[in-house]
């Protein structure tokens, strides 16, 4: 009898650590695509409840996950995933919220949900000939909605897609965020002085803001405001010290190629 319950426990236990392992997929890739707290943490609790697990206490940061599972006092097991800050997907976001959605209606068993979720997570980026297009085109239209002229929008359209051609290349050596927005924000200036320089354009100040819009962190700062007022405080505040970095990192890119270009060229 005493085995039959240890089987029985044993078969329960392994039950509960798969729907974490399936629940903690679930959050990272979502908090990794750049989701909003809320989105994580109810998208985790939903998938725990359909899979059978009521006692699940999950709290979640915008750079980690905690949570633990446990059911009539008794502590079947606890997670800590840290998860660093990267570029948004929202792709996989979608994707992911589709999932979720078939997995409470119960159309997946916990295997078959695990293999869709790896599968998510290796939904891969636009292609970088794409990105680069849509770097360029949002830079020249921002220019336009800058005041602008047509003219102008052509050096930021140029501007920005060499800006993202140099960011792809660059994230390849995995370098820190801030010498990444420096450094990047500084080439898109140089370029955006340089097109002015040759005669195409008409107002270089309108040329050089849309030309580094494509580092402005506008997911960021909305999903921090967004925190703020679902009252995740501690969420909304990293992500929005990462928004003010990388903001500060693109006006010392800017300001100093603007003071070496007076002193030099001027």
């Amino acid at each position: 009898m005493d085995e039959k319950i240890n089987v029985i426990d044993n078969k329960t236990n392994e039950h509960k650590i798969t729907v974490m392992d399936v629940v903690v997929l679930a959050g990272e890739i979502l908090l990794h695509s750049g989701a909003e707290i809320f989105r994580v943490q109810e998208t985790m609790t939903r998938i725990a409840r359909a899979y059978g697990v009521e006692s699940f206490d999950v709290y979640v940061l915008s750079n980690g996950i905690f949570l633990s599972i446990s059911e009539n006092r008794q502590h079947y097991s606890t997670a800590i995933k840290p998860i660093p800050l990267s570029p948004v997907h929202l792709g996989r976001v979608a994707e992911l919220n589709s999932l979720s959605r078939q997995i409470v209606q119960g159309e997946y068993s916990l295997e078959e949900a695990y293999e869709k979720l790896s599968a998510v997570k290796e939904i891969p980026y636009k292609a970088n000939w794409y990105r680069v297009l849509c770097s360029a085109a949002g830079s020249g239209c921002f220019c336009y909605l800058l005041s602008g002229s047509v003219i102008d929008s052509i050096p930021s359209f140029l501007a920005g897609g060499l800006l993202q051609i140099f960011v792809l290349w660059y994230r390849t050596k995995e370098p820190s965020k801030i010498m990444l927005n420096v450094i990047a924000s500084a080439i898109s200036s140089f370029c955006g002085l340089m097109f002015y320089r040759l005669g195409l354009g008409e107002d270089v100040n309108t040329i050089i803001s849309a030309s580094i819009i494509p580092l402005v962190p506008g997911v960021a700062v909305t999903n921090s405001v967004r925190d703020f007022f679902n009252s995740d405080y501690l969420s909304g505040m990293i992500r929005m010290m990462d928004a003010l970095a990388i903001a500060f990192s693109i006006a010392v890119g800017v300001g100093g190629t603007l003071m070496m270009w007076n002193h030099f060229f001027a």
